[in-house]
Parts: C-alpha cells; structure tokens; sequence
C-alpha cells in the first residue's frame, strides 16, 4: 500500500536530555506540524527530518530511531560542523537574506554550498530505504532546495511534492547567487511546487525561463519529457486551535493577570522572531513618530512588543536585538511616565495560553515584516478575536497580505503612513471594525491548514493524472495495423495536418520550408481519395498556404485558427479580432530585431511572430526569454497570449486556438475516422478537440496529450504514405 513522506529539515518533535542523560521527547505544535499531523500520523506514512541535536554515539542514534519510529518519524542525523555549514551557513546566511531582498548580508561561500549538496544526500539517502512504488513525496522549504532532483534520479516515476515557506525572490535577486541554476534545477526535480502567492510563482516561473532555458504555459512546464507545474497555494492557520484557546479558562485567567499589570491603555501588539527581515526598528521609530505627533493618545495607549529569541549568537541578530533594546530605553525613557510606559518589551517565547490572552486584549496588532513568506501572527490575531473587535495593519510586503485585504495594508518603508494607520486604527469605529473582522474570519476559517494540505495533495495528484495522460507512445506494429485497418474500413475520415515542424522540417528563414518532392507526392495520394478530407491547421498565414498547397484538394485553417478556408471557396474569417495591439508591439519587436542580429518579424494579418532560428546560438536564447517575459507583462491586461515554440515567439489572440477551430470542421460531417498530428504545444489544443477514437500523433518527444508519437518530420511522413497506399 503505497503511503506519504513528509520532509523537512526540521522533525515535529524537540528532544533534550533531562538531568540524569536521559532523552525527553516532546511533540511540536502550531503551523507545519499541526497541519501535516493528520497525514504523517495514518498508516504508514512517515515524516523524516533531522531530530534537532548533534548525536555520536551509536547507541544513542539507535535509541532515538525506535523511539520516534513509534511516532511515524525516521530521523536524519547530522554533524556539528553540517549544522553549521549546511543550516546556519548556506541555508540562513545565503538563501535567507537573498530570497528575502537582503543581499548586503549575504555570504557565498563553496564551502558551505558543498554542504548543503552533501546533507540533501544524506536526505535522498535515508529517503531511499523508505520510498515504494506509488509513494508520495512532500518535501518542505528551503533548507532542501536540491533534494526532489536527487530523489528523482533514482525514482524517476516518484510522485514528488515541494512546498516553498519563504519568499521566491525576484529574477534580480535570484540571480546574484552563484549556484542559481543548480538551485531551479533541484526544484524542478518536483512534480508540483507550491508557493504562498502568485507574486512569488511569477518570480520562479521568470528564473527558471531566463537561467533553465524553460518556458511555462498557465504554470506548465516540460521539464525534459516531464510535466510539472508551479502554483500558489497560501498556507493557513489551525483556525479552530486559535479560536478555542481564545474562550479556554487558562487564557480568560491569563487576560485578567495581564490587565492589571499592562493597565488600563489600548495596547498595540507586535509579535516576531528575532530578525532583520521583519522590520523591529522600523516599527519601533514609526510608534515613537507617533506618539510624538499625537499628544492624545500618551497614557492611553502603550505598544505590547514580544521578540522571539533567534540566532543572537550570531554577530548580527546580537547587533540587531541591542539596537531594539536601545530604542526601546529611548522611547520610554523620552515619553513614560510614572503612571504609563510607551513600550512594553518582551525577550523571550511565550505558551499558547499566553499569546492568546495577547490576542484578545490588544486592540491592534500591528504585523509590518519588511518582507515575509506567508506571516502566521496575523490570521491567529483574527481567529483569536472572538467579540471581532480590533483591527490588524499588515505590511503589504507579507504574504498573507494577499488574503487578508479588509487590513490596513501598509508599506513597511513608509513610517509616515505606518503613523496614520495606527491613528486610523485607533480611532476606527466598532462597526467597521467587526465587518472587516467578519470577512477575515470568514476566509480564514474556510481555508485553514487542513484545506492547504488537501489542495496540495490535490494539485499533487493532479499533476501526476495529466502527466499520465500526456505520456505518447511509440506507434508500435500492433498499432500501426490497427491504424491501416482503421483506415481502410472507414468512408468518411478527416486528417489534420499541422505544418513545420511536422510535413516539413524547421529552416533558418521560414520561407525556405516548401513542400519538396516528397511531400507533393505525399499530399497528391492522400488528398486523391474522395474519402479523405485533409485539413492543413497551421500557424502560417494564408498566403503562404494558399501559394504552397492550393494546388492539392485540401482545406485551410491559417493562423492558428483565425483564417479558415474550404477547397473551392473562399477564405472566412473566424471571429472579428481586435488588431489594435499591434503598433505598439511591433515597436517592442523591432527594438529587439536591432538588439539581435539575424532575427527577424513575420507579421500576419491578427498575429505576429518574432524569429530567432539564425542568431547566433546562446545570443538568441537569452534575447528570447528577456522578450518573452516583457510581450507576456504587456499583454496581462489584453485578450493576448504570447507562445513560445521553436526558435520563434509568436503573440496572438487568446480567443481563437487550433481546437476551437478543429472542433468546429468535425462538426461538418459524421466522420468515422478522424487523424491529428502536429509538433508543438499550439498542436495540444488540436489534440484535446479530437473524439476519443481519433488516432492522435505527437511529432517529437515533449509530453503531449496525443496518444502516439513518432521521432522526426520523416517518420509522420512515412506513417502518413502509408494510409495513402491503402
């Protein structure tokens, strides 16, 4: 029975030795482990990780090993010098500040990068005494980066998951890191990658384009023959743990304690772990802009700060927690009083119960990271808000921003706005205060973390069924005589034949690709049988059509649907397009045909393609995906859709496809044998529009939803002789 493995670096579990040396086990709570309880837990599923302390000696590893293989969890042990190197070094002094924008602290150093490589092995290693056939792999975050390519080598059929928690930074910032294509690579091992938001697929999707060489479609990608997709699946909260800790008797005590120590003040509450990316000092300067401009609101409102021990050891986070303690003396020590202090700051974790009564009491909570993955504290503060009063400010820059937009959103940056957004808090009315309240609480409760990890699952699942359905196979001889027979039992069969690529090779100017001898022969058989209607559905323009092939008794489908045209009549436009868009990207195209010597503009009469198939190689591939991504953010807001293919980017118009105007010739006539080929993704559509009985054949060997598949031009050629012999 096949079963599910969660990996991360860290296991849900904390273990210490107690004081006579023995281990104490005690389970995580909250956030990943909370939610991946109810998948880890069942049957045979397991969750590997590494138990969170150095062990040596043999007996100890054994002990841990059977003590947590009760629990469902396989450890991964590592070294002192691997955590430093691996984790504390290239994880959080190289990814960390780089996917979070801050690359004046970035170290990049071969040393801690061969780590890494070398504990993502000891991870594919430990995965390899456990994965079965038809397992499901999830791996998490990014201390693992490299891990689902090193899985997938040695289970190339392993359904592999990967689940980023930070944020996926943008292709400027990716690319300052020295090992970047091997990072997207090991990425791209996975089958599906989930990310908290669109914002940070785009940014991946755009890396993996201009470093990989990998186009997407919708977030598709052909990953060698294998599909694999990138999607925004925003993590949730355990609403209801939240929620009832809120009404729990330990928390109403807890609230009352803390009352009458904190007085009786509006407290604005600020939670976060000790670090440069959430903004402390910037929260700390915009509270005391605040209350210097604001005279009305001294001793009536004090700000409840809690900084979560992180790293202080590290020269950075020490320098970061003093400059926090500093402010924090300045401020009272400029504005309090003897009956009011402006901050209350906290050093240290505080339980559950704890946090909650926090949550309740606070009027606000003020969550300003200068930049975050996702942001857990802000969907407790609303889930913990049982009278739904109170009112959250969010930093734009947070994940969770997405979501949560009846917040104030602010930037980080701006302490000018950050002032006005507490005044505006403050002074909010409770009427508006619950709606927003509501409508937050409403959609966090509707998808909490049990609704992520189904809809990543889900999505898991999904990709794994199209990759099943998008596996061609070779036309065998068992096929191929069942095609012949097919064919020759049939009287009224149609025959979609796309053009380059799959009549007739790729040539370095398009107007060179002519039917050759070979070809008219082909054509003048096939089209000779009164049972045949042969269609040629191409993204070529009508003219050149017209010209090549009017002399064979064929139908036209001319840019890629837009034009169509019966044997004997004239040509018909599809639908009335919209051609207005075309000045102001054949302005963009011609600046990059003099930036790029030996490309060239096809322009047709609803579309337009830009060739590269003659610039120098490596030039054209990088001039490609630099135009690729610029025509895809012009045409965002336009009925437009930029394709890549070979050596060519072509923009359309969205509305109009090869299926669409396949499906409309099949409607014609009663057909009993219907036959599609074609060599790029603008084919699929035509593919996916056939019956279920058509014989569909993939020119090349990219994943395709055509059932067969042949290498080369020359071998549909050969298959296609073959009916015409018949």
């Amino acid at each position: 029975m096949s079963k599910t493995i969660i990996v991360s670096n860290r296991l849900p579990v904390k273990i210490e030795r107690n004081q006579a040396g023995e281990f104490e086990y005690k389970t995580s709570e909250g956030g990943l482990a909370t939610g991946l309880g109810s998948v880890y837990k069942e049957g045979d599923n397991i969750w590997v990780g590494w138990p969170g302390l150095a062990v040596n000696k043999t007996e100890d590893k054994e002990e841990i090993c059977s003590r947590l293989k009760e629990s469902n969890m396989s450890p991964v042990f590592l070294t002192k010098n691997e955590i430093e190197e691996y984790y504390e070094g290239f994880s959080n002094e190289t990814l960390w500040p780089n996917f979070h924008y801050f690359n004046q602290y970035a170290v990049y150093s071969d040393v801690f990068w061969n780590t890494y490589k070398k504990v993502n092995k000891k991870f594919a290693k430990k995965l390899e005494e456990i994965i079965e056939d038809g397992d499901k792999i999830w791996i998490h975050d990014y201390q693992l980066l490299v891990l689902p390519a090193m899985i997938r080598e040695t289970h190339p059929n392993s359904s592999i998951g990967f689940f980023l928690h930070i944020p996926f930074p943008s292709y400027e910032s990716f690319r300052l890191l020295p090992w970047r294509t091997d990072l997207l690579t090991g990425m791209l091992g996975a089958d599906f990658i989930g990310f908290h938001t669109y914002d940070y697929v785009r940014h991946f999707l755009s890396s993996v384009n201009r470093l990989v060489g990998i186009t997407d479609n919708d977030g598709h990608m052909n990953v060698g023959n294998r599909l694999a997709m990138a999607d925004a699946i925003p993590m949730g909260i355990d609403y209801n743990r939240y929620a009832q800790a809120a009404a729990d008797p330990e928390t109403l005590a807890s609230e009352v304690k803390y009352r009458i120590s904190l007085g009786d003040v509006k407290l604005i509450l600020s939670i976060d772990r000790l670090d440069y990316s959430k903004g402390i000092p910037q929260r700390l300067r915009a509270f005391e802009q605040f209350i210097e401009e604001n005279e009305e609101f001294r001793e009536e409102v004090s700000l409840l700060i809690l900084v979560v021990p992180s790293r202080d050891q590290v020269p950075m986070y020490a320098n970061l927690k003093k400059e926090i303690e500093l402010l924090v003396g300045s401020i009272n020590g400029k504005f309090g009083t003897i009956n009011w202090r402006p901050i209350h700051y906290f050093y240290r974790s505080y339980p559950l119960h704890s946090l909650s009564a926090f949550y309740r009491m606070s009027h606000v909570a003020l969550v300003t990271p200068l930049r975050d993955g996702m942001n857990l504290v802000c969907k407790e503060f609303v889930a913990s808000k049982l009278d739904k009063k109170g009112v959250l400010i969010l930093s734009e820059t947070a994940g969770s921003a997405k979501e949560l937009s009846d917040a104030i959103l602010i930037n980080p940056n701006d302490t000018n706005q950050m002032v006005e957004a507490m005044k505006e808090a403050l002074k909010m009315p409770e009427e508006e205060q619950i709606a927003r309240m509501e409508t937050m609480q409403k959609s966090l409760k509707r998808y909490d973390i049990n609704a992520w990890v189904k809809l990543f699952m889900k999505g898991l699942e999904q990709v794994k069924e199209e990759q099943e359905n998008l596996r061609t196979k070779p036309i065998s001889s068992v096929v191929k005589n069942k095609l012949l027979q097919e064919y020759r039992s049939s009287k009224k069969r149609i025959i979609f034949l796309d053009y380059d690529g799959t009549l007739v090779g790729f040539y370095a100017n398009p107007n060179d690709s002519v039917p050759d001898a070979e070809l008219e022969e082909l054509m003048t058989k096939l089209t000779a049988d009164t049972n045949n209607q042969v269609v040629v559905i191409s993204g070529r323009g009508r003219d050149f059509l017209e010209k090549w092939l009017s002399k064979f008794n064929v139908d036209f489908i001319a840019e890629h649907g837009v034009w169509h045209k019966e044997n004997g009549k004239e040509w018909e436009c599809f639908v009335e397009l919209d051609t207005s868009w075309q000045e102001e990207f054949d302005r963009v195209l011609e600046m990059y045909v003099d930036r790029t010597p030996g490309s060239f503009i096809e322009r047709k009469d609803f579309s337009m393609v830009w060739h590269y198939r003659k610039v120098e190689p490596g030039l054209g591939e990088l001039r490609s995906r630099e135009l690729a991504n610029l025509l895809k953010y012009l045409s965002a807001d336009k009925d437009l859709q930029v394709q890549e293919g070979d050596m060519v980017i072509e923009i359309k118009n969205a509305r109009v496809n090869k299926g669409v105007a396949a499906a409309s010739w099949l409607k014609k006539n009663d057909y009993d044998f219907s036959f599609a080929c074609g060599d790029d993704w603008t084919d699929e559509d035509t593919f996916k529009a056939m019956p279920e009985d058509a014989f569909t054949v993939k020119v090349g060997s990219s994943s395709s939803a055509a059932k067969y598949r042949v290498e080369n031009f020359k071998d549909i050629r050969k298959l296609l002789l073959s009916l015409a012999n018949q």
